[in-house]
């Protein structure tokens, strides 16, 4: 299963042509390396293990490129944006990825794409070109507003929502006056001018930083596409002995709760709280066995295979008795 990795992780994984050609192999070596896929090129005279690249997330994968062309570029000082500047932030690429690391330039110039890197020319306020892990980059709500008006919808919601959650959401409980100015200052950036602007007022909208993962970002997404509207999010549940759950979705017309069982709870170790996958799998048993038992109500799940399209959750959803309100 790919893994997620941190700017530090990633930073580290790096190696430059210079690093590898010290250690006595050639350039003529390093380009059958590189043939057979013993090392990656990331950029121009950086590269990565293999194995580690084939192990990584999209984000991972585009946190390197970003990193890579920042240090080639030491004197240009590039200022990363839309999904570059987004790996930055940790939000994440729901089923996107690209090659090609996006910076911003100033002037009378048009927006071009030279050697794996597209220099966009817009408008971009002084106080919205920010530092994170020491790299330039647009700031975080900027940076929502380009990948939400660039990204098709899933990929969208699951940014705003990561978003949100950042600035917004402390435990399982979103301020509502933090999310509120969050809004605000995203619609002052939806503009006349810019192109996807209708996307961003419906993402500022719509978005719940309770998601904790893009799968409940898109979850919800296709519910409401299937007629689902004022969904139940992270709803409490008290258990047998007063330990506190939340679950995903709340059905109360199906007495069901809904949850998005993605592998990585299991599999991650950075997601599941537990030492093992076998422990989490009969840690989630026993939470599951606590809230039927307490509520009285059902459990239901789906996966990421489910929320690929509205069809094939609302199948799943129909299987087990969920409808939306007639």
């Amino acid at each position: 299963m790919p893994r997620r990795i941190t700017f530090e992780q990633a930073d580290a994984l790096l190696r430059s042509r210079d690093d590898i050609v010290a250690t006595g192999i050639t350039d003529r070596q390093l380009r059958s390396l590189v043939a057979t896929g013993t090392f990656v090129r990331v950029h121009r005279g950086f590269y990565v293990d293999g194995a580690s690249w084939r192990e990584l997330w999209a984000e991972g994968r585009h946190l390197l490129r970003v990193i890579s062309h920042a240090r080639s570029s030491p004197g240009e000082s590039p200022v990363s944006m839309q999904m570059s500047a987004g790996v930055l932030w940790d939000l994440p690429l729901y089923r996107v990825s690209d090659r090609v690391v996006h910076t911003l330039i100033r002037g009378a110039r048009h927006t071009r794409t030279v050697a794996g890197i597209t220099r966009h020319d817009v408008e971009v306020a002084d106080n919205d070109i920010v530092e994170r892990h020491g790299l330039r980059c647009t700031s975080l709500t900027r940076t929502v507003f380009d990948m939400v008006r660039t990204m098709p919808p899933e990929a969208a919601i699951s940014a705003a929502d990561a978003a949100l959650r950042m600035m917004a959401v402390s435990g399982r409980r979103q301020d509502a006056a933090a999310a509120e100015q969050w809004r605000e200052e995203l619609l002052r950036l939806a503009a006349p001018g810019f192109r996807g602007v209708r996307k961003v007022r419906w993402a500022v909208g719509f978005a719940d930083g309770r998601a904790q993962l893009p799968g409940e970002s898109v979850s919800r997404l296709q519910l409401s596409r299937l007629g689902f509207h004022d969904i139940h999010l992270q709803v409490p549940v008290v258990g047998s002995e007063g330990d506190r759950y939340f679950m995903d979705f709340g059905f109360p017309r199906s007495r069901m709760f809904g949850e998005f069982d993605g592998e990585g709870k299991y599999l991650e170790p950075e997601l599941r709280e537990t030492p093992t996958p076998v422990d989490a799998v009969l840690a989630e048993k026993r939470r599951e066995d606590d809230v039927r038992g307490v509520t009285g109500w059902g459990v239901r799940r789906w996966g990421s295979v489910h929320i690929k399209s509205v069809d094939a959750l609302g199948a799943r959803l129909t299987a087990f008795g969920i409808h939306p309100p007639g």
